[in-house]
């Protein structure tokens, strides 16, 4: 449950009610509920609701929860403890009550007093999570529980469902009822007296929600799947089945939009003003004979030697008083200062861009790795992080000038594909951004490897990493001390080299210089080969040797895929083999294509003394559709076929160790 204040009412002539509430009362279990051991509409579930409800009243100012739980395992038994957070102040949990019931029959009453623990606390607002466990939880029993949720006369609080659960759901309702107010105001004061309402969830859900005479507005669902929990999956905001109510000034999402889309253009462009300061600091970092791409770079690079707060820490108000730290009001603030945020820094850009006589262009959009951007939810609210849109002849150019160590024409992934608001030469319009390229992201795994007649093996691994996954390691490295990336990329390389084998990053180059490529130089050491009579098996892929390859399992998928950003992955693996050691078998030549989205090559080559081993993998795509996974699975299957051939050798005759 989440619940958050939306809007305040005028007392005068607000609508007044009675202060009591009908309470849901608990109701008696069944006999095959309580006989229930599994249910084969959720096979293998530790648990299910057998019923939720949920209840709004602005009105009456209390939202209601209730629920009933069948235990059908010992990990369902974790639904006895019960989150419920909320914004102390405005907001108190009330009435909670509870019971467990056992498969036997007897009941045990909730009788301990709930925790109330302090989640986040800031100078303006805090939020809380009241915690309750229901007693004497095993498996079998029905867990049954209720609480209301109350906040003061001057909010309303209109609902955000959350639908799905994290297990299966036989039945659920919900029921809203709206205040009456002729007096509701927003955050500005404008009046909001529109009730809109947006879902995600299956088509027909919207149609479900009926308004009554008395204008309660309510919606029952059934047999509801539990929240998605697939690899590779977008967001879990924009796949999981909620139901949102809002007051509004306005009357549809083409009115909130154009309007808001206004105030937003509005708010961006009063900030990065290319004022008489900006445009002199233009001037001394470009040359009136440089083109527009060099202008855009060259701005560029002094934005990015910037102090980004996002990245280091943003100094208190006692520490900014003490050192004499002015708050930053606008983009000429930032360059002052010589610091600012990541959103801040973006916007200096777009100001330094205009002052040099670039058409430059804020861009503020979800953050992808959080949600997808949803223009049913009606709030700005929802658009996270600004990026700078730059005119080059044109081209529109999109740079992440917020983002420290990001290479000029490189967008963080989150940001990649991602939509928002973009200002324009017609004004904000809605937008989305580019998406990257299976060129940008590249990974280079280099392994040069000594194999003895054992089946031991040293040698050094190199990664050559470039666009994201470089990114991903820079910025780690901005806010952790070296032995601590040192130990997650360890962590990373571990997953990926064949059990047996100790790999340890010895140093890194070109961490500090973004337009580089980033080298991470790797000692190995251990045993690798597998020996039986003259042979000597090892792994055909000795950066796949786990197998953990995505999509083959699952033949089907309801849930798109989301890959994050497309990439190229080249392996180059050395093998020098002992004295009397030659090649029997190596992994064929193979060439897979998934046209326009993906291909797979391996190649292997055999000279006196080594072996040469070459794997490239590269796709080109982010998001795939539930109807394209096939297609998608079928490449995989092949790659995973290929990945799995061994590397045969064999030996002479038996090789005596020295002094044996």
């Amino acid at each position: 449950m989440r619940f958050r204040v939306l809007f305040r009412v005028l007392l005068a002539l607000s609508w007044l009610g009675p202060s009591y509430v009908l309470h849901a009362q608990f109701h008696e279990p069944t006999k095959e509920e309580l006989q229930m051991t599994s249910d084969p509409k959720a096979p293998g579930a530790g648990a299910v609701y057998l019923y939720r409800e949920e209840t709004v009243d602005d009105r009456l100012h209390f939202h209601e929860t209730y629920a009933r739980v069948k235990i059908l395992a010992e990990k369902g038994k974790e639904l006895a403890t019960v989150h419920v957070p909320y914004e102390r102040g405005n907001f108190k949990v009330t009435d909670i009550r509870g019971r467990t019931i056992h498969s036997d029959g007897t009941v045990i009453p909730l009788t301990a007093k709930p925790s109330d623990l302090m989640e986040v606390k800031s100078k303006n607002f805090q939020i809380n999570d009241m915690v309750f466990t229901l007693p004497s939880v095993e498996v079998g029993s029905i867990l049954e529980y209720r609480l209301e949720l109350r906040y003061d006369d001057e909010t309303l609080s209109s609902p955000h469902w959350e639908i799905q659960q994290p297990y299966f759901v036989h039945k659920a309702h919900y029921s809203f009822v709206p205040s009456t107010s002729m007096y509701i105001t927003n955050s500005r004061g404008e009046a909001a007296n529109h009730l809109l309402y947006a879902a995600i969830g299956p088509k027909d859900m919207l149609q479900k929600v009926v308004r009554d005479a008395m204008g309660k507005y309510s919606l029952d669902l059934g047999d509801i799947p539990p929240i998605a929990d697939d690899d590779w999956m977008p967001p879990l905001n924009s796949v999981k089945w909620r139901l949102q109510f809002y007051y509004s000034p306005y009357r549809g999402g083409s009115e909130f939009w154009e309007h808001e889309g206004k105030r937003w253009a509005k708010d961006s462009n009063r900030f990065a003003e290319p004022t008489k300061t900006l445009r002199d600091a233009a001037a001394q970092i470009v040359a009136s004979g440089d083109s527009d791409e060099q202008k855009a770079e060259k701005l560029y690079a002094a934005v990015m030697k910037l102090e980004n707060t996002d990245f280091t820490r943003e100094k208190s108000e006692a520490e900014r008083k003490k050192e004499k730290i002015k708050q930053i009001k606008d983009a000429e603030g930032v360059w002052k200062e010589q610091m600012g945020s990541s959103d801040q820094i973006a916007l200096l850009y777009v100001a330094l861009a205009r002052a040099a006589g670039l058409q430059a262009y804020p861009m503020q959009v979800v953050n992808r790795n959080r949600a997808i951007f949803d223009p049913t939810f009606l709030t700005t609210g929802q658009l996270d992080d600004y990026i700078a849109v730059v005119k080059v002849g044109d081209k529109d150019i999109e740079l992440d000038p917020g983002q420290k160590m990001c290479t000029f024409g490189l967008l963080q992934w989150k940001h990649a594909m991602s939509g928002g608001l973009e200002d324009s030469p017609q004004g904000p319009v809605g937008a989305v951004a580019k998406p990257l390229t299976y060129l940008q992201t590249q990974v280079q795994r280099i392994a040069d490897l000594t194999l003895a007649a054992d089946g031991s093996v040293s040698g050094t691994l190199r990664f050559a990493m470039t666009g994201e996954e470089a990114l991903h390691w820079r910025q780690l490295s901005l806010r952790n001390d070296g032995e601590e990336v040192k130990k997650r990329f360890n962590e990373w390389i571990h997953g990926m080299v064949p059990d047996g084998v100790q790999a340890e990053v010895d140093h890194f180059l070109g961490m500090d210089n973004e337009d580089a490529q980033l080298l991470a130089m790797v000692k190995v050491t251990g045993n690798l080969g597998t020996t039986t009579g003259k042979r000597v098996f090892l792994p055909g892929q000795f950066f796949e040797s786990h197998g953990k390859h995505p999509f083959v399992a699952d033949s089907k998928r309801e849930i798109p895929v989301d890959v994050q950003y497309p990439r190229t992955d080249r392996d180059d693996v050395t093998y020098h083999l002992p004295e009397g050691m030659t090649v029997e078998s190596s992994p064929q030549v193979s060439d897979v294509s998934w046209p326009q989205s993906a291909m797979f090559k391996v190649q292997s080559a055999t000279t006196p003394g080594d072996l040469k081993v070459t794997r490239v993998l590269a796709y080109n795509y982010t998001l795939i559709d539930p109807k394209d996974y096939g297609s998608l699975h079928d490449f995989y299957q092949k790659v995973a076929t290929v990945d799995q051939q061994p590397i045969v050798l064999t030996r002479a005759g038996v090789v005596k160790t020295a002094g044996k």
